[in-house]
């Protein structure tokens, strides 16, 4: 009867609520899953009848084992093996200062293992990518795994990379039972915040408070005080008001601007490290009035669990605290509603805090069942407490893909050569890189590299060895540019796309042999993209990373060819530094045939005669102190991230996140050039795609000149009367013309030269800049600079 009302029947049960989700969260109750980062170890504690499975994740990575019983006794038995090895991989990653290795030496000097033992040797420098290898168990104990780091050889593209680690436990765990991660130091406190309760605790000034999440997707309050205050009975909380005005944030992150206010302006705790990113301090602590109006009166909240713990300390109940809401997601969108989801916090994800004077804590783990607010499963909240003698570097995390651990935000290898000039560093893409400098502002740096010389760290480009029989084929397939017509010592520059013509990424390929690659790009990404392509095809290629084996100096401006041929040696059958061309690379030496060893490109990110510098990270501070020596004379200065955008945009260099997206092609990043669709005759991925936009397009990449000296930025819109034509990518106000100026995305309708537009502000309508349409780029069209 309902089928003739309109209300048609819907047969059989209803399909669960089951989303995809990262590897963190699909693990059956068994598993558990690590990753051994290139040149790194893992301790893992194991169990009777345990399975270990190890997989050589990229392919061509040695791994060594090293098993203990609990009383330290060293016995490759417990794994039902022989220790066939002499160790020395295990010794020579203890021995590498990488971090986390302090950590790691700790640990077994804690259970009193001997890493000078001897240990099991799994795959080698030609095992596949995906090789595996699986033991049991016979007894408990402790494992460790390494993946050693081989010695420096740019031209055999020696390079470590990550080894994935899957325990299956003979037992499986239950909530609130993960295995915690070893302590980062001697713990001053342990506690543990049981789920839907709430813990006061005292902190001294200097010590660092470690809030953990134990099972992942689980928020947790925290809230302080200044002691001396309290002493005092002035009882002035954490202020989130103050701290986001202060800080310009929405919530503090490692760095120089890090820190939580009291209303009083007084600072309390400064983050140090964050393995999530995704916190919030919109809103109140849950409170019991929160549940009343929605329908659950008497409901456990973080604000009455906080009073209980407090009023030990005197302090006051309040009805509502407010707090630094960790792993907590709320935001606020674009219509002014504050929104809220699930955690995006995984198991062992943590926040380290350090104490700027001596505190009362409070840390909760909320109640909150009612919403997704803690993955609608609550569990337990984690807190240790450290020494104000420990170190710790500040760092957030880095996933290379949503399935991977996170990797903390590492230094280079220039990075203390650096710290002598600033202190204020930005985290880009995972490493620390300079941004501006107290006695260089980004103005002169920028004068520096269009006139004379400059340096600068750009490390933290991504770097992938593509080798194997199938290497030119796979790069010809992933890449738009044509290979097969690169020569050796040839550099060419690339896009990467999908199959619906939308970019992974743009960099550079180096041909070092007949079958021998290097991508340089911006983004992990590019790697896996490639990986998951090999596979499919069946290709016999290995793409091995290379980032953290390789660092990078850019030496640019008109001097830089003067500086570089002058301090690098290259041997007779490598081309004179003075007379390489430009897309060019060949091996080198500092100083002459017996010095430190560098691969030299006729490159760079200015749209200046440049050159960049690739070295062994143990060899960084030799290699940036012998640049910068030879760079005095002639005026050399040096160069952070705000000034590398200033000489970017004006060359008309495109930045990813800004100026492309897997939402643009290349015709609409401006670097349609890297697509030959006539003379490349091989297919490649995106290519009926390319064809298509490149025959009917929608929006062009142009220059665009604003009148005037008000800022514009990225995300502006484009306006030609009430029709939004099109928006800013990037923009600056050029120090050599005063003016200011825009890479931009244009509907194809108004990107002709000259064309009158309004760049528009507030709403797109309230404040408008006259601008109009310019030749792209701004700077040197012909590059007539990098190639002179």
């Amino acid at each position: 009867m309902l089928d003739r009302i309109g209300h048609p029947f819907r047969p059989g049960a209803p399909s669960p609520s089951r989303p995809r989700r990262a590897a963190a969260y699909t693990l059956a109750p068994r598993e558990e899953r690590h990753t051994v980062p290139g040149g790194g170890a893992l301790l893992v504690e194991l169990r009777q009848g345990d399975r270990v499975s190890v997989t050589n994740t990229e392919g061509g990575q040695p791994c060594d084992l090293l098993a203990a019983h609990p009383d330290g006794r060293v016995d490759a038995g417990l794994l039902g093996l022989s220790a066939d090895a002499p160790g020395d991989g295990l010794r020579s990653v203890l021995e590498s200062g990488a971090p986390g290795v302090d950590r790691l030496r700790r640990g077994l000097a804690r259970r009193g293992i001997d890493a000078g033992a001897r240990t099991v040797g799994l795959f080698s420098d030609v095992s596949p990518a995906g090789d595996r290898a699986e033991a049991t168990a016979q007894a408990p104990g402790w494992l460790v795994i390494a993946a050693p780091a081989p010695a420096p050889d740019f031209e055999a593209q020696a390079t470590a990379t990550p080894l994935t680690v899957t325990l299956t436990r003979a037992e499986a765990r239950k909530a609130g039972q993960f295995a915690l991660p070893d302590p980062l130091a001697d713990p001053v406190l342990d506690l543990r915040v049981a789920s839907a309760t709430a813990r006061a605790y005292r902190v001294a000034k200097g010590e660092f408070i470690q809030i953990m999440d134990v099972d992942g997707r689980q928020c947790t309050d925290f809230q302080c005080f200044d002691a001396r205050k309290v002493d005092r009975g002035i009882f002035h909380p954490l202020d989130v008001t103050t701290t986001r005005t202060i800080q310009g944030h929405d919530y503090p992150m490692p760095g120089l601007h890090g820190k939580y206010f009291d209303h009083d302006l007084t600072p309390l705790v400064e983050v140090v490290q964050d393995t999530c990113g995704r916190h919030d301090a919109f809103a109140l602590a849950c409170n019991a009035k929160y549940y009343d109006d929605i329908g659950y009166p008497g409901h456990a909240n973080c604000s009455d669990n906080f009073n209980g713990q407090l009023a030990a300390y005197g302090i006051p109940g309040r009805p509502g605290w407010m707090a630094a809401n960790f792993f907590f997601n709320t935001a606020i969108d674009a219509h002014g509603l504050m929104v809220a989801d699930e955690p995006w916090s995984r198991p062992g994800d943590y926040v380290l805090l350090r104490a700027l004077t001596d505190l009362v804590c409070v840390s909760s783990a909320c109640p909150d069942d009612t919403s997704a607010a803690n993955g609608w499963h609550l569990t337990d909240i984690h807190v240790r407490t450290y020494g104000a003698a420990e170190r710790f570097s500040r760092a957030t995390a880095w996933r290379p893909t949503p399935d991977e651990d996170p990797i903390m935000t590492r230094e280079s290898a220039f990075h203390d050569s650096f710290a002598a000039m600033t202190r204020d560093f930005a985290d880009y893409n995972g490493f620390w890189l300079p941004d501006t400098f107290p006695e260089c502002d980004r103005v002169e740096s920028y004068r520096a590299c269009r006139e004379g010389v400059v340096v600068m760290d750009l490390s933290a480009l991504r770097k992938f060895e593509i080798t194997g029989p199938d290497a030119e084929a796979l790069l010809n397939w992933v890449l738009t540019r044509n290979v097969e017509t690169l020569g050796i010592g040839q550099v060419v520059y690339s896009a990467m796309c999908y199959p619906h013509g939308g970019m992974i990424d743009d960099g550079t390929l180096f041909r070092l042999g007949e079958q021998n690659f290097r991508w340089i790009g911006g983004t992990d990404a590019g790697g896996a993209w490639m990986r998951e392509e090999a596979a499919r095809l069946g290709l016999e290629v290995m793409i091995r990373s290379s980032t953290d084996q390789m660092h990078n100096l850019a030496v640019q401006g008109p001097k830089s060819r003067a500086l570089i041929s002058a301090l690098f040696w290259t041997a007779p059958h490598r081309p004179q530094l003075d007379e390489m061309g430009w897309f060019r690379f060949t091996p080198a030496r500092l100083g002459g045939p017996e010095g430190v060893p560098v691969v030299i490109s006729r490159t760079g990110y200015t749209g200046e005669l440049g050159y960049e510098v690739f070295c062994h990270p143990k060899d960084g501070a030799e290699v940036f102190a012998a640049i910068w020596e030879a760079g005095q004379p002639l005026g050399m200065k040096p160069m952070g991230l705000a000034a590398l955008d200033l000489v970017r945009i004006e060359a008309g260099l495109v930045f990813a996140g800004y100026d492309f997206s897997d939402q643009t092609d290349p015709f609409e990043a401006g670097i349609g050039f890297t697509v030959p669709l006539k003379s490349k005759t091989a297919d490649f991925v995106g290519r009926d795609a390319l064809l298509r936009r490149k025959e009917h397009p929608a929006r062009k990449f142009v220059g665009l000149e604003i009148e005037g000296q008000n800022a514009v930025a990225h995300g502006d819109c484009i306006r030609i009367g009430r029709a939004q034509v099109g928006e800013i990518c990037s923009a600056m106000r050029s120090p050599r013309t005063g003016q200011w100026i825009a890479l931009a995305r244009i509907d194809v309708a108004h990107a002709d030269v000259g064309t009158e537009v309004e760049v528009g502000q507030l709403d797109g309508h309230l404040k408008r800049y006259p601008a109009k349409v310019a030749s792209f780029p701004h700077y040197d069209p012909q590059k007539t600079r990098p190639r002179s």
